[in-house]
């Protein structure tokens, strides 16, 4: 128990110091920290596969894309938006996060319990493995072709904003 608090505090503050940065960079770093968090509270629950899913899928290519977005992205003050003040920002995070909270306190009140079931379902990676490689191989490979080329297409689009004559 004491791991799954040490997971879940680590997990928090990472997520909360990558919201209070003001650079993007520290921001998209401390990000991975938390999914890596995450990940860290599946293995603490038993789900492995998940576990490994994460790191690949969020801390090692969400990750990358939110960085190369970044970097890749040319910011000036002109196109900066105007920052309301903070103590409006902070009023309207205090509403959202009352209205997230209820919502969560209204939706936990009403669920019911059902009991589970006698025996869980008992599905071993390997079978996994061989679904994915088997029947739906051909849907993964897909799926990855469109990830990339729209990786690719972002980066091209970004490289020739960058180049772009300021118009004006």
């Amino acid at each position: 128990m004491i791991s799954l608090v040490i997971i879940a505090a680590l997990t928090l503050a990472s997520a909360a110091f990558a919201l209070t940065r003001r650079n993007l960079i520290h921001a998209a770093l401390l990000l991975i920290f938390t999914w890596a968090g995450i990940a860290a509270f599946y293995l603490w629950a038993g789900a492995e596969f998940v576990a490994f899913a994460q790191i690949l899928i969020y801390v090692g290519a969400v990750s990358m894309i939110v960085l190369f977005a970044v970097l890749l992205t040319k910011r000036t003050l002109a196109d900066a938006p105007i920052e309301p003040s903070s103590h409006r920002r902070a009023f309207l995070a205090v509403i959202a996060g009352g209205a997230i909270f209820g919502l969560l306190a209204f939706a936990i009140t009403q669920t019911h319990f059902v009991p589970p079931p006698d025996r869980a379902p008992v599905v071993e990676v390997r079978q996994l493995g061989f679904q994915l490689m088997g029947s739906h191989a051909a849907s993964l490979l897909v799926a990855g072709v469109i990830l990339t080329v729209t990786l690719l297409g972002a980066t091209i689009i970004a490289a020739n904003d960058h180049n772009r004559e300021d118009p004006s």
